[in-house]
C-alpha cells in the first residue's frame, strides 16, 4: 500500500469517500469565525477559495497564520503506514491530535484500523462524519454517553467500539447504565494495566486486572476482548523500563486468555492487545514480535497520533525514529507565520502571535525563517529568537546584527501537535511553493 502513496491526491477535503460529511465541510462558508483567512474570501465556500489557490504570503491571509504543509503530511502518513506493515501492527492513530475528519479519511486511506478517542465528545464527532471503528482510551462511566453509544451500536452492526475498563466500580456503572438504555449489543472492553505506581490510569497490579476482568464477565452488557494501556506513563521511562512494562501486558493477554477470560469472543476474532504514545512505538513493535499464540489470533494494536504533522521540539527529540533511523524520519508540518508589530530596540522586537495562536505548553516557537516585508525574500532567522509569549504577542530577543524590521513575516517551528492543532478551526494545508491547495478544518 505505501509503495501508492506518490499517487494519492494531497491530503484535503477533497479526500477519500469512505468517511460522510466531507463534502459539507467543503461547502461551509468562509466567514469571521475562521481567523486568518481573506477578508474578500468573505462568503465564499471552503471549496470555492481552494480552488482559487492562492499564495498564503500574497492572496489576503491574515497575521499570524498556521500552515501546514501539503508534502510533510503525505510523506507522514506514508511513513507510519509502511512502519505498521513492517511489523505487523493495526493501527489506530489518536485522533485528539488533529481531531480533523480530513485527516482521519487520510489516516484511514493510509491502512489506519480504527481511530483512537479519549473522550465521548471526539466519539462523536467520529460517528458524524462515518468512522466505523473506535478505540476509546479511557474508561467510559458517563451515563449520558454511554446511553448515546448504545443507540450508534444498535442502529449500526457494522460499528466496531472498543474502551478501556480499569475499575470494579467503572464496570458496575456501564453495566447499570447500559441496561438502562436498553443496549442490545454489548461494549467491547479492555482491560487497562496502568504503568506503574503513580503513573496515570489503569489497574495497578495484575490481580487488580482479574479482578476487573471477572467483573466484566459477570455483567451482560460488556464483553472482554484484550488488554491495553499506555507505555508513555512508566515512570523514569526508558527503553529497558518500557519493555518491561508491555512484557508484563502481553504476559497478562496470556494468562486471561489461558483462563479463558476470553470466551466471549467469537471463533476466529482477534484478541485485542493495545499500547503505544508517540515516544515509545519501536519499544511496542519490538515487544509485540514476542506475542505468544494464543487461541485465538491477536490485533496488535498501534495508537500513535502526533506523527501525522509531528513537530519541530517535543516529539522530534521524542520520536523513536530517532532510535531507529533506518526506519525513515518524520517531517515537522507546521509552520506558524506572525508579523513583526514592534520594534521598540535594537535587542527587542514583537510579534503579533501569543498564547492563543502557538503551543506553549511543552516549549516556546522556535523562529526558523524571515520573509521580508519589504520585497518578499526569505532568509533564516538568525539571531532572532522568541523568549516569551503573552495572549496576543510574541517576544523576540534579536542579537546584534540581526535582520529584522515592523512588517516582516518570521515562520516559527511549534512543539506539540496537539495545542497547535486546537487553536485554528480552518487550517491552511500549504505546498512548499507557497501556494494553499486545501484548508482542514478541526472540531475540539
Amino acid at each position: 500500500m505505501a509503495a501508492e502513496a506518490a499517487d494519492r491526491p494531497v491530503a484535503g477535503l477533497t479526500g477519500p469517500a469512505g468517511l460522510t460529511g466531507l463534502a459539507g465541510l467543503a461547502d461551509e462558508r468562509v466567514d469571521h469565525r475562521f481567523k486568518a483567512l481573506p477578508p474578500d474570501a468573505q462568503g465564499l465556500t471552503v471549496a470555492a477559495l481552494a480552488a482559487e489557490r492562492r499564495s498564503l504570503f500574497t492572496g489576503g491571509f491574515t497575521t499570524p497564520v498556521l500552515a501546514l504543509s501539503a508534502e510533510s503530511v503525505e510523506h507522514n502518513l506514508a511513513l507510519l503506514e509502511t512502519y505498521a506493515e513492517r511489523h505487523g501492527l493495526a493501527f489506530a492513530p489518536h485522533g485528539k491530535t488533529s481531531m480533523s475528519p480530513q485527516l482521519f479519511a487520510r489516516q484511514l486511506e493510509y491502512g489506519a484500523w480504527g481511530i483512537t478517542a479519549a473522550v465521548p465528545h471526539q466519539a462523536r464527532v467520529y460517528r458524524a462524519y462515518g468512522i466505523q471503528r473506535i478505540f476509546l482510551a479511557n474508561e467510559l462511566v458517563d451515563a449520558a454517553a454511554l446511553r448515546w453509544l448504545a443507540g450508534e451500536l444498535d442502529a449500526d452492526p457494522g460499528f466496531r467500539f472498543v474502551c478501556y475498563v480499569d475499575s470494579v466500580r467503572g464496570v458496575e456503572l456501564m453495566d447499570e447504565a447500559l441496561r438502562a438504555a436498553g443496549a442490545s449489543r454489548p461494549v467491547d472492553v479492555v482491560v487497562e494495566l496502568g504503568a506503574g505506581e503513580g503513573a496515570r490510569t489503569g489497574a495497578r497490579t495484575e490481580a487488580d486486572c482479574a479482578e476487573v476482568a471477572d467483573a466484566v464477565g459477570e455483567a451482560g452488557s460488556l464483553r472482554l476482548v484484550g488488554v491495553a494501556g499506555y507505555e508513555g506513563e512508566v515512570p523514569q521511562a526508558s527503553g529497558e523500563r518500557v519493555r518491561d512494562w508491555l512484557r508484563r501486558l502481553v504476559a497478562l493477554a496470556a494468562e486471561f486468555d489461558a483462563r479463558g477470560r476470553f470466551a466471549a469472543l467469537e471463533a476466529g476474532e482477534p484478541i485485542v492487545i493495545s499500547a503505544g504514545g508517540s515516544a515509545w512505538f519501536d519499544a511496542v513493535a519490538d515487544v509485540f514480535a514476542e506475542i505468544p499464540e494464543l487461541s485465538s489470533p491477536v490485533l496488535k494494536l498501534l495508537r500513535s497520533g502526533a506523527y501525522v504533522s509531528h513537530d519541530d521540539g517535543h516529539y522530534r527529540h521524542l520520536t523513536p525514529f530517532n532510535r531507529v533511523p533506518e526506519e525513515g524520519a518524520l517531517e515537522p508540518a507546521f509552520r506558524l507565520w506572525a508579523q513583526v508589530v514592534s520594534r521598540p530596540s535594537p535587542g527587542q522586537a514583537f510579534l503579533n502571535a501569543g498564547k492563543r495562536d502557538a503551543a506553549y505548553d511543552l516549549d516556546l516557537p522556535v523562529a526558523q525563517v524571515v520573509r521580508s516585508g519589504r520585497d518578499g525574500s526569505v532568509r533564516e532567522a538568525s539571531g532572532i529568537e522568541i523568549t516569551g509569549l503573552s495572549d496576543q504577542h510574541a517576544w523576540v530577543r534579536t542579537a546584534d546584527g540581526a535582520e529584522l524590521e515592523v512588517g516582516d513575516w518570521v515562520g516559527m517551528g511549534l512543539s506539540h501537535p496537539c495545542t497547535s492543532f486546537d487553536k485554528w478551526q480552518l487550517i491552511p494545508l500549504v505546498a512548499a511553493d507557497g501556494t494553499v491547495t486545501d484548508y482542514i478544518r478541526t472540531f475540539f
